[in-house]
């Protein structure tokens, strides 16, 4: 049990280490802040995290404690005072605060804790307390044993690879004995730090095995606000498919009667078509007339591999336009020639080269080859006239 303890404190370390770390945080503290301005004022304050940080710190054999961001000292008593009394001052002092929301982060003096800036690979930031306590004989005069300690992360420019952290270092022989002579006096302390500014500089070196152990009724009624909220989501998307699926239903229901008047409309149309036959003239010679895809066909099988089209035109009078490029442009001519569907072939300005490819463009024009026109059948001689 005791050395499964430090492993799992270690792995709770990376955790909180890389949850820090992420974007995630900044994420929900946005979307909650968001979420909180629509709440009514007495629901928001219900529901907020009250918990409020007090700072005690000793001075001059006096105790004094302070809210988070106040300078002014909202109770002060002499060390001397028995028990009760010290107990009875600080009772004074968290008047209106709701014993749930009350966080006590005992400050200790500058002088009494040892600060050395290291750097370190980016690698360790997710073990950042294990590779300090390895360093611990190499950066202060104490082994790890000696004292307790804590790390922070520090935002400074450092070389490629590395990160700035900051060491934090306090004698167990001194921490212990203020510790035991606050838990005589009934006071219990959450956290344990350095003055900064009017807060406290954001550490702990309080030992894990007195850390205090709170129950937070906020907290469960929270999660299960959570989970009602999530529950309600997912009935909620699961309204949304419903309807979706109700309203797909009913369009494949629509498609359906809608495909039988289209294939009426079908049956309609065939029916037109085939009464009107073959007996339009400008079906004939649409009909007789090579197609552009026809014509298409007919430049691709003529022209060379090496060269390409890049525009090509086709009007209603049969002219024909293309432009290309191909290495020796010149020799088109005899390759369009004999086509079946160009006549009259020849270019159109003059060939230059283009730099980027080493080939020569061109643009040529040609006819659509027009089909002789039908002769028309004999008629049969008239009855008794001569040839």
């Amino acid at each position: 049990m005791s050395a499964a303890t430090p492993s799992s404190r270690a792995l709770l370390d990376r955790l909180r280490q890389g949850w820090r770390s992420s974007p995630l945080p900044g994420f929900f503290a946005w979307w909650g802040g968001e979420l909180g301005t629509l709440l009514p004022p007495r629901w928001r304050a219900a529901l907020a995290d009250g918990a409020g940080w007090h700072l005690l710190q000793q001075v001059d054999g006096d105790w004094r404690l302070r809210r988070v961001g106040q300078a002014e000292p909202l109770a002060r008593w002499s060390d001397e005072l028995d028990p009760v009394a010290q107990q009875a001052a600080l009772a004074v002092a968290w008047q209106g605060t709701d014993p749930e929301d009350r966080r006590l982060a005992l400050l200790l003096p500058a002088h009494a804790v040892l600060r050395r800036v290291l750097q370190l690979p980016v690698a360790a930031r997710g073990k950042l307390h294990q590779v300090a306590g390895y360093e611990m004989d190499r950066q202060t005069p104490f082994g790890a044993a000696q004292v307790y300690y804590a790390v922070r992360e520090l935002a400074r420019p450092v070389v490629a690879g590395r990160c700035a952290v900051e060491l934090l270092v306090v004698r167990r022989d001194m921490l212990d004995p203020l510790l035991a002579r606050l838990r005589t006096l009934g006071i219990t302390v959450d956290a344990v730090d350095l003055a900064h500014d009017a807060g406290r500089l954001g550490v702990d070196l309080l030992p894990p095995d007195q850390a205090s152990h709170r129950t937070r009724p906020r907290r469960r009624l929270n999660l299960m606000l959570a989970a009602a909220c999530v529950l309600l989501l997912l009935l909620a998307m699961g309204g949304w498919l419903h309807n979706r699926e109700s309203a797909l239903a009913q369009m494949q229901a629509q498609v359906e009667a809608m495909r039988g008047e289209a294939q009426q409309v079908a049956g309609l149309r065939k029916q037109l078509q085939d009464d009107a036959g073959a007996a339009g003239f400008l079906a004939q010679r649409k009909a007789r007339r090579a197609t552009v895809l026809g014509v298409l066909l007919d430049l691709t099988k003529r022209l060379p591999s090496s060269a390409w089209l890049e525009r090509f035109s086709l009007d209603d009078n049969g002219q024909i336009g293309f432009q290309g490029q191909s290495p020796q442009a010149a020799k088109l001519l005899d390759l369009l020639k004999g086509s079946p569907l160009i006549d009259n072939a020849n270019f159109q300005g003059s060939i230059q080269s283009d730099p980027s490819t080493g080939k020569e463009r061109f643009y040529m024009v040609a006819q659509l080859h027009k089909p002789a026109p039908e002769r028309a059948a004999p008629q049969p001689a008239a009855a008794g006239s001569t040839p």
